[in-house]
């Protein structure tokens, strides 16, 4: 049974998910990947510090990884200073990252040599979920990986078994594909109905009963765009980078996806203009720009909220 956990990568989801950990009970042990305030805080709820992943995998039965892509994945698990060169046998790295399953499975084998056992188990939920311990967990990995990975996963949130190595990260793949599909389609509905003079309020009043609801134009624009702000939320670069994962997996599956394709190169422009630290829906810019329409209330207050 697991009871001493590392965590490498306190980001703005590793920091709420390694203290859930911990008042899940979990003796949690780990080290700076970028933020060192990150650390200190944790400390104070008795989390260990250790120099390097290296170090953290010799003090614990578990690694789990929440950094942001494959070359961090690699470096905080293969690299000289890396969870491979102090762990044990049999020690279980859990990889929460959001990266291509391409990479996954190639890590999953690396370390299987050595002796390691690997399940990729990406999240969805954002910041929020993972300070209350909620996050949806898409998991996967051998039958016998995962059984020892659970109640770990279960510390932070609802896990699924999808299936073997890489799986977890396909179905993560497939939500991201279908939010930052689906925000452009949002975005370019409401700036159409905008620049044909339609009242805001009324549209989405309607769409909310209509086929097109959807949980971004209900419950995500109203915080953010149709708001006036792009603070916070989920940033439109790793959106981007997320994208990149998937259309690498899809070319390595022979899988066409040019609404994928597209959506990227959309993407890719909005952060060339400056746009990648801010919420995905700055995606919004480019088509009030392109459409001379501004959509959103800049008094703080969504079209159509009385």
């Amino acid at each position: 049974m697991i009871s001493r956990v590392g965590f490498v990568g306190l980001g703005a989801m590793g920091e709420p998910m390694a203290a859930a950990l911990r008042r899940a009970g979990f003796d949690v042990t780990a080290s700076v990947h970028r933020r060192r305030d990150a650390l200190e805080r944790l400390r104070a709820l008795s989390v260990n510090e250790a120099a390097d992943p290296a170090a953290v995998a010799a003090a614990s039965d578990a690694v789990v990884l929440c950094v942001p892509d494959a070359p961090q994945v690699e470096d905080a698990l293969l690299g000289p200073r890396g969870v491979a060169r102090g762990a044990k046998p049999g020690l279980l790295a859990i990889d929460m990252s959001t990266i291509s399953p391409v990479a996954s499975r190639d890590f999953a084998q690396k370390l299987a040599g050595r002796g390691l056992d690997f399940v990729d188990a990406p999240v969805s939920g954002g910041p929020v979920r993972a300070r209350e311990g909620t996050l949806t967990i898409m998991a996967g990995g051998s039958s016998e990986a995962f059984a020892r990975a659970e109640p770990v996963l279960r510390a932070m949130g609802n896990p699924y078994h999808l299936g073997p190595v890489g799986m977890g990260e396909t179905v993560k793949l497939v939500n991201q594909i279908i939010i930052a599909n689906v925000m452009i389609a949002n975005v370019e509905g409401l700036v159409f109905a905008k620049q044909a003079g339609a009242d805001l309020g009324a549209v989405r009043a309607v769409l909310a009963s209509a086929t097109a609801s959807n949980y971004l134009l209900t419950e995500w624009l109203p915080k953010t765009w149709l708001a006036g702000t792009f603070d916070g939320g989920f940033a439109l670069d790793l959106l981007r980078k997320d994208l990149a994962a998937a259309l690498d997996a899809a070319r390595a599956s022979t899988c066409p996806m040019p609404a994928t394709g597209l959506a990227f190169q959309l993407y890719t422009a909005s952060s060339a203009q400056g746009d990648g630290a801010l919420d995905y829906s700055a995606i919004a810019k480019s088509y009030e720009r392109n459409g001379k329409q501004t959509v959103a209330d800049r008094s703080g207050q969504s079209p159509g909220v009385q």
